[in-house]
């Protein structure tokens, strides 16, 4: 088990909850004809954010990634319009903490879909 967030491009997203959250299980449902571990298919936003959150939660899958037991390692699926991270549940109160800061950093869409609130976070519109 995992502790999972997702940012999203917020000009793509639904404000409305109930039209978020069927759009979240549509994104979800990985149906994009890519490779969910290539960065290059996401948005310029969502990218920066990646390249951000790599430095502390290494990608798992990257070859790159030698050690299979670092705590920080993180499944990354990478889509058009939004990134659903797998965090180690017992660094849950970090990864929370540096990827709503850097979704706000970077100006992309919160969602914290192992959060009982299911808190949904939107950037300020620029």
């Amino acid at each position: 088990m995992s502790y999972d967030l997702m940012v999203f491009d917020p000009t793509v997203a639904p404000r409305e909850r109930a039209a978020f959250l069927a759009w979240y299980r549509a994104q979800t449902e990985w149906s994009e004809p890519h490779d969910y571990r290539d960065p290059l298919v996401t948005c310029s936003a969502l990218l920066a954010w990646y390249s951000q959150m790599r430095g502390e939660f290494p990608n798992m899958h990257e070859a790159a990634f030698a050690d299979d037991g670092d705590l920080h390692a993180t499944e990354y699926s990478i889509g058009y319009s939004s990134i659903y991270a797998c965090f180690r549940w017992p660094l849950a109160e970090a990864a929370y903490a540096a990827t709503r800061a850097a979704a706000a950093r970077h100006g992309v869409g919160f969602f914290d879909a192992s959060g009982d609130a299911a808190d949904i976070w939107f950037p300020p519109p620029k």
